[in-house]
């Protein structure tokens, strides 16, 4: 077994490669790819020097060295731009859509955001907001988006106390 290891380096340093590269696809961190990259280089190296393993390691080293400080950096910020993955609904949070359904504090209105329809509530719990009004969203709680108006949209808080009109007065009208 040794004396076929000794014959055929090249094989292990690009079993080695393959190794490190399917574990790249269970990390997707990019640095196991710049490892494989440099036993990659290693097995070129055993090919035309196959029985030199110090050389071989050592640009293997420096392969992997210099992957990882020039070439690794460019793949994470092109792949990873991003500084944070929202997933599920909190991609919304942040986004402004448009009011289809007024929305009052006991729920009940609709928006639309993008292609999608979404049940909301008012951030505030006093307002009421009317259709066609820009809002943003502030938070989600379950499937409803808790919104506020943006821009140049006003929200219309309720009266406090509504006017009553008695259908008996006991003044006579004045004319």
């Amino acid at each position: 077994m040794m004396d076929w290891l000794r014959d055929n380096i090249w094989a292990a340093w690009l079993t080695v490669a393959a190794v490190l590269g399917l574990a790249e696809l269970a990390s997707l961190d990019f640095t196991l790819l710049m490892l494989a990259a440099g036993a990659l280089t290693a097995a070129g190296i055993a090919v035309v020097f196959p029985g030199l393993l110090w050389l071989q390691i050592v640009v293997g080293l420096i392969t992997a060295a210099a992957m990882l400080v020039a070439i690794r950096p460019l793949l994470a910020r092109k792949f990873h731009h991003s500084g944070e993955l929202k997933t599920g609904s909190a991609h919304v949070i942040g986004r402004t859509g448009t009011v289809v359904k007024e929305i009052h504090p006991d729920g009940g209105g609709s928006i639309r955001l993008g292609t999608d329809l979404w049940t909301a509530r008012p951030f505030d719990e006093v307002s009421t907001i009317a259709p066609g009004t820009r809002v943003e969203i502030m938070s989600v709680d379950g499937a409803t988006a808790v919104v506020y108006p943006v821009g140049d949209s006003l929200h219309q808080l309720p009266d406090p106390q509504p006017t009553r009109q008695d259908p008996n007065p006991t003044d006579p009208p004045q004319s």
